[in-house]
């Protein structure tokens, strides 16, 4: 398989825009990202070796780079990317992504993740089935939204917003 996988997720927030930007610009520098990234790849992981096997639980997140919080317009983001390797240290999957945060009402914004998985080069990657690997890829960047969303609604860090509802459901 050499196609990306292509993936998306939002997530609505009940807090205003100018709060929400204001607090994902201290989670960029207090390096809360890169820790949230850990854990969703965790998770996405445990999901794969359900549907690949145990294989794919040997791979690690290696590194999250991340640019600059950057606004155009009423839009606020972030480019970022994780590379993750497999036990062998060779390349198992990249994610280039955008974490966005945009308006959606007065005291609404929407936390958005837009990006394309690439799976592992060569014939190792080829193997991989498109459906499971679109699925790590959702349990994951799933995983990731719930937790900046959170820290976004309750900068305190206190539990599991009830407020923050994935985008579709009520």
């Amino acid at each position: 398989m050499t196609d990306r996988v292509v993936v998306g997720d939002r997530v609505v927030l009940d807090v205003g825009f100018r709060a929400a930007r204001a607090r994902l610009e201290v989670l960029a520098r207090d390096k809360m990202l890169p820790w949230a990234s850990e854990v969703a790849y965790g998770e996405g992981i445990t999901g794969l070796v359900k549907l690949a096997g145990p294989a794919a639980g040997l791979t690690r997140l290696a590194s999250v780079r991340l640019d600059d919080l950057a606004q155009t317009g009423n839009c606020a983001h972030i480019p970022f990317q994780w590379e993750a390797i497999a036990a062998d240290g060779k390349l198992f999957t990249t994610l280039d992504a955008d974490l966005m945060l945009v308006p959606a009402g007065d005291q609404l914004t929407a936390l958005a993740l837009a990006g394309a998985y690439r799976p592992q080069p060569g014939p190792a990657g080829a193997g991989l089935d498109r459906a499971i690997v679109r699925y790590g890829a959702t349990t994951a960047i799933g995983s990731f939204l719930t937790q900046v969303a959170c820290v976004l609604v309750h900068p305190a860090g206190t539990g599991e917003s009830a407020r923050a509802r994935r985008a579709g459901e009520s």
